[in-house]
């Protein structure tokens, strides 16, 4: 097991790591939309939805895997209200990359990190 760290990704605000790579498989760690460079949160939904997987794109593509590798993610947010704007965005995100949906699990949440609407995980494998 190897830890992954990338600059393109938010660092870890706590102990942990943004994601582990297994050899056959890579896990990251749950991903709010901090962006990396000026670590600040979007205030609309569907950008921190964009955002949250962005940073989940740069520590899968810092395993050497690509968006299309990701086979499982699981979705945090704080307002279920939200579920069709975060649906939609999440949509676009992986019809952008030419990547096949992937499975997903979606729960509300009562309270995320900095605050933050969303957060989001993943699962990916090297075939």
């Amino acid at each position: 097991m190897s830890a992954i760290s990338t600059s393109k990704a938010p660092a870890a605000i706590g102990p942990y790591v943004q994601g582990v790579d297994l050899g056959s498989l890579v896990m990251t760690s749950g991903q709010i939309p901090l962006n990396p460079l000026t670590g600040e949160m979007p205030e609309d939904i569907q950008q921190q939805t964009r955002q949250s997987l962005e940073n989940v794109r740069a520590i899968v593509e810092a395993s050497g895997l690509q968006v299309a590798d990701i086979i499982k993610t699981t979705v945090f947010v704080k307002d279920l209200n939200h579920f069709s704007l975060v649906n939609a965005e999440y949509e676009s995100f992986f019809r952008e990359h030419q990547a096949p949906f992937p499975a997903r699990s979606c729960v509300e949440v009562a309270r995320l990190p900095k605050d933050a609407g969303v957060e989001i995980e993943a699962i990916a494998v090297r075939r």
